[in-house]
């Protein structure tokens, strides 16, 4: 059946991205990507025209990379230079944080060197709310808060632990360090509504929600270079994108 993708009702709008879910196909929804960056939980703010644009060929490309892979994703197909169709999921209300070089908030929180390689990567969670500044948790309080059960979680930090080793391959590919990301998961929602045991990659993959550095010259192409004035985002994430292509092709 040919879907209508302009049939669409929004169900949220968030910092990087516009959420619709498809009127005529209610299991699906459309993901829109902005061009706004924002840093320091939203007290910093701009926008970049065409960053929408970039996120979307990148997170398209790593997604189907991942299913490929046999990362089971919620990604259904790209509809046009800004826009995915994924699958509608329960979202587990968790970030999942994957370190494999200190960076960040870890080096303030226990005092190393930013740029410290890590003698083996670190998975951390956080709880996804924005006005809570998206705190750290540890596995004991996430099941006694409920928010998820702890053999989801251990499959969860399974799945996590298969993406940051293809992601990091990826990138060696193409001369760029995995330095840390996030992660999202959800459930499968049923035609019904009614909530599976399914767990599948959820969100995006993108410059956004990670950094990358250079291997020879520790440069940043990520939301650093924004976060921080370190140069020109859209540079960075331009180059990502053609360091992709170009292994691709």
């Amino acid at each position: 059946m040919d879907i209508d993708y302009s049939k669409r009702t929004q169900l949220y709008e968030g910092k990087a991205k516009i959420v619709s879910v498809l009127d005529e196909n209610p299991e699906h929804v459309v993901m829109y990507f902005k061009d706004d960056a924002t840093a320091f939980n939203a007290k910093k703010k701009s926008q970049f025209d065409g960053k929408g644009e970039l996120n979307c060929w990148i997170s398209d490309y790593l997604l189907q990379a991942m299913d490929n892979l046999g990362i089971r994703t919620h990604f259904i197909e790209k509809i046009n230079e800004r826009e995915i169709v994924v699958r509608k999921l329960k979202i587990i209300p968790i970030e999942v944080i994957v370190r494999n070089v200190a960076a960040g908030t870890f080096c303030k929180r226990y005092g190393l060197p930013h740029g410290t390689p890590l003698p083996k990567h670190i998975v951390e969670f956080c709880v996804k709310d924005d006005d809570l500044g998206d705190p750290p948790i540890d596995p004991e309080a996430i099941d006694a808060l409920g928010l998820c059960h702890p053999t989801d979680l251990m499959r969860i930090k399974a799945i996590t632990n298969d993406v940051n080793k293809y992601l990091k391959a990826i990138f060696y590919q193409i001369g760029l360090k995995l330095v840390d990301f996030k992660l999202e998961f959800g459930f499968d929602i049923d035609p019904q509504g009614l909530v599976g045991n399914t767990i599948y990659l959820a969100d995006e993959i993108c410059p956004d929600t990670m950094r990358l550095w250079d291997f020879e010259t520790n440069e940043s192409f990520d939301k650093d270079l924004f976060r921080f004035d370190k140069g020109d985002l859209l540079a960075g994430y331009k180059e990502v994108k053609r360091r992709l292509q170009a292994w691709q092709s």
